[in-house]
């Protein structure tokens, strides 16, 4: 264990332990609690202290979870069975960590979906609700106080969707009590994000076979489902893999990272409208600091590990460090500090790690010998408020180390071209960064509803009239093919009946959107359900519309 910056040194808190067979660890939530297992027992000190608290005689441990009241902890061993194939022993077990004793073991098969139940005060071991839903293949607990939510996935079967449903525990009386629903057709799994707030959950639906040939990696929708009921798909203007996502800490806007490389990154608000958009790069990451005010976009794993660092309040480049052969990444509790490491398995050569500041300087470097192997590395945690937001900083802090300038990357060149002067070639233009605020006349002030309803206004009458005149131009022998009865209706005529009129103007609207649908049907998109009903109901909203016109 490391004491942080700016020392650095080994921590007396903590004896280090040097056997060959550790294989968990895990600190509690507010970081004064550290468990570990280094295949002979379970350990577990108090880092304020130093005091080693107890020691269990659980040798094959792989998983460790503190409670969140820190009185519990959760102990998982792989699940096995007698060689008779009659049922093995329990291996989900919790230690009571005042007397040290097993209060209660489980047989748990899996090593995932077996969760601490957030405000859980005491423990209780027997069954205290449950939900009646078939087939639930995921769930995921809302963090913060209570009333916790929960969200499940029920994969699609038969013709049937897949769904998401929102829930309020303990409010599990079937589809009627949840909160909100959303059914999707393209999900062969999922990924549920809660919000810092729990008021709303992003849902990553992934399909294992991309049918249009056109990413090896399957095909990947963003979903948008809040507590209060609303849904919505989240509209992403590039195609490709949705790499990563991440709420902000402030619960109103979140960031995904998609398409094809190079990448394009953009923050979102509530009602899924982007606000800012960080153009393209290469970049498969997106890492908010715990205080939200910096936001690290990054390219790990096949990447060469660069990394933009933003000042989220005024969306304004702080640096662009690069951590090359980067496995890992975590921002430090303070808000200030940044780790990045190299470890096995996912590579086992050049493991170590860096401690970095988000202002681009490298404070400190630890490098292993070749021989050896880092597997994990991780903070402490605190609880939030004990490190204050500070002011963002824009110069990069001083450092000891020299500051890591990477040799720019050679495109590969024949050798009859070696002494030839460089032709400049791109395989693609990169996006530069925009506002996605809606502004008028240039102003940094956001625009008012109004203004903002007037611009638009004015914006589509231009644009029909210069469509009109290039339809004059055009001549009759060249005027576009036929799109709907309603495009080639006559002029609108007031019945004189401004409920009439009314409905006349909404049904219009209907028409159009289902037109609109249909040009996307006819381009080969996959359209949602209750987008396939809208466009069935055509006829009748034609019938209807006749009616009224003719004042039937």
């Amino acid at each position: 264990m490391v004491n942080g910056p700016p020392s650095f040194t080994e921590s007396t808190a903590f004896q280090r332990d040097s056997g060959k067979n550790c294989k968990a660890v895990a600190f509690s939530k507010d970081g004064s609690l550290f468990a570990w297992c280094n295949g002979q027992k379970v350990n577990v000190v108090n880092i304020t202290t130093t005091e080693l608290l107890h020691s269990f005689d659980l040798p094959k441990t792989v998983c460790l979870e503190f409670s969140p009241k820190n009185n519990v902890l959760a102990t998982w061993q792989a699940y096995t069975t007698a060689k008779d194939g009659t049922a093995g022993v329990p291996n989900l077990q919790l230690q009571d960590l005042r007397t040290g004793k097993c209060l209660k073991s489980f047989i748990q098969r899996k090593q995932q979906n077996w969760v601490w139940l957030g405000h859980c005060g005491k423990m209780v071991y027997t069954i205290a609700n449950k939900l009646h839903l078939q087939k639930v293949s995921d769930f995921v607990l809302s963090p913060g106080a209570q009333p916790t939510k929960v969200a499940v996935y029920v994969p699609g079967s038969k013709g049937a969707p897949s769904f998401v449903r929102l829930y309020q525990y303990p409010n599990f009386g079937g589809p009627q009590s949840a909160l909100a629903n959303k059914s999707f057709f393209k999900a062969d799994k999922v990924t549920m994000l809660w919000n810092k707030k729990a008021t709303a959950v992003l849902v990553v639906a992934s399909t294992e076979v991309d049918k249009s040939g056109a990413s090896y990696y399957g095909e990947q929708t963003l979903h948008y489902v809040a507590a209060s009921g609303e849904s919505a798909v989240v509209q992403l203007p590039k195609n490709g893999p949705i790499y990563d996502v991440a709420w902000s800490p402030n619960s109103v806007e979140f960031c995904a990272v998609y398409g094809f490389m190079p990448a394009k990154a953009t923050v979102f608000n509530l009602k899924c409208d982007p606000v800012f958009d960080f153009g393209t790069g290469p970049r498969n990451a997106v890492y908010y600091s715990p205080h939200g005010h910096i936001l690290v976009l990054a390219g790990f794993g096949n990447l060469r590990g660069q990394m933009e660092v933003w000042d989220v309040k005024n969306y304004k480049l702080i640096s662009k460090p690069v951590a090359s052969d980067s496995t890992y990444f975590a921002w430090c509790p303070d808000g200030e500090h940044i780790v990045t490491a190299t470890c096995a398995p996912r590579l086992r050569v050049g493991n170590g790690y860096k401690i970095w500041h988000y202002t681009g300087s490298v404070l400190h470097c630890h490098e292993v010998p070749s021989e050896q192997e880092v597997w994990q590395v991780f903070w402490q945690p605190f609880l939030d408020g004990v490190f204050p937001e500070r002011a963002v900083r824009y110069q990069a802090v001083p450092s000891e180390l020299p500051r890591a300038e990477p040799r720019p990357a050679q495109a590969y060149r024949p050798p009859a071209l070696r002494h030839k002067p460089a032709a400049s070639s791109k395989l693609h233009e990169d996006e530069p960064p925009q506002n996605m605020k809606p502004q008028l006349g240039g102003g940094d002030k956001p625009v008012s509803k109004t203004a903002l309803k007037n611009q638009r206004k004015h914006e589509a009458k231009k644009a029909a009239k210069q469509e009109a005149k290039a339809d004059a131009h055009q001549g009759p022998a060249q005027v576009k093919p036929a799109q709907s009865a309603l495009q080639n209706a006559a002029p609108a005529v007031t019945t004189g009946d401004p409920e009439v009129d009314k409905r006349i103007k909404n049904l219009k609207k209907k028409l159009k959107a289902i037109e609109q649908l249909k040009e996307q049907a006819a381009a080969g998109k996959q359209l949602e359900k209750n987008q396939v009903e809208k466009i069935q109901k055509e006829a009748a909203l034609l019938k209807e519309l006749e009616d009224l016109e003719l004042g039937v």
